[in-house]
């Protein structure tokens, strides 16, 4: 599954693309891509139709393109999505499933294709509520994030501070400005189960998947089964030091890529897999002490680690 570096990654090229434009065309290819979005609402396509797009926000591992009607473009990658632009008369993507057609006052006329091998992902239109704590939903890269909110004139928050029904749930990401430290923290310790499981409750935090959990973990020499409760304030704060580090590495490399997967909106990989610590190192040495890393199972995927550094205590 993208992480919250690949999806920024996403974002960050969609957005000057996007920001300011009007969708003029709406294609869809694969009715199965459109699963999250509630038919009752509305037609996919009307919903969109002649919409303008004010921003492209995230929140975690959700995206999503405020409309200047006051609803949202949900955007969930799923395990194989991907958003690509192109330019109009580019050959067809394999996998294409939606296509939008959008104008843009300084680019012009650019495609948006949704591209889905395994058809996990979605794009839906969605409502928009206040978020809980009345602050911006989500981050978009615009200061203050208010620019373009005449869409949403009377809800006195402009669609900075709304947020997506179908992401409301999700917790915001240490990345976030508006995420609470202490907040966290406090919520944290009072968890009994295991710390990567902690870390991989996206009602708790978002945006961290497998990989990210086990090189923070790896970085504050914390076993993945450690009881999080049992977390000492200093190991707490290490540990959400050494996320936060993890994720702005792997944003600046481009996010994490082993194959063609998970890529930019221009089609090219990341290059943060060549750094890994200990993801996907089982039987390498530690680049720490020289311990041979293993793998073992969690859930219904696997940890990475190394035995000598990452006791469980």
């Amino acid at each position: 599954m993208p992480e919250l570096p690949e999806v920024e990654v996403v974002r960050a090229g969609l957005a000057p693309a996007v920001t300011g434009a009007v969708i003029v065309g709406v294609e869809v290819f694969e009715p199965r891509s459109l699963r999250r979005h509630d038919s009752a609402s509305g037609h996919f396509a009307d919903l969109l139709q002649s919409r303008g797009v004010l921003a492209a926000v995230r929140r975690g591992k959700f995206l999503w393109l405020p409309l200047d009607s006051g609803r949202a473009l949900v955007v969930h990658l799923g395990m194989s999505g991907q958003v690509l632009l192109r330019s109009p008369g580019s050959d067809t993507d394999r996998h294409l499933r939606i296509r939008l057609q959008i104008e843009h006052p300084e680019h012009g006329e650019l495609w948006v294709n949704f591209v889905d091998q395994r058809i996990f992902g979605s794009m839906a239109v969605d409502s928009m509520q206040p978020t809980r704590d009345g602050l911006t939903a989500g981050y978009s890269g615009l200061a203050g994030g208010a620019t373009g909110a005449d869409g949403l004139a009377g809800s006195g928050l402009g669609w900075s501070g709304l947020i997506p029904s179908q992401v409301a749930h999700i917790a915001r990401d240490p990345l976030d400005p508006g995420f609470s430290a202490p907040l966290f923290l406090a919520a944290l310790a009072r968890k009994k189960t295991g710390i990567k499981r902690a870390l991989l409750d996206q009602t708790l935090i978002s945006g961290i998947g497998n990989i990210y959990a086990d090189e923070a973990l790896f970085e504050a020499r914390v076993h993945y089964e450690q009881p999080a409760d049992s977390l000492s304030p200093a190991k707490g704060r290490a540990l959400l030091s050494a996320v936060r580090s993890i994720l702005n590495r792997a944003l600046a490399e481009g996010g994490t890529s082993f194959d063609a997967q998970y890529v930019n909106v221009n089609g090219q990989s990341g290059y943060f897999s060549h750094r890994l610590n200990t993801y996907g190192r089982q039987g390498l040495p530690c680049p720490r002490c020289g311990t041979l890393l293993v793998r073992q199972q969690f859930m219904n995927r696997s940890s990475h680690l190394c035995p000598r550094c990452q006791r469980l205590r």
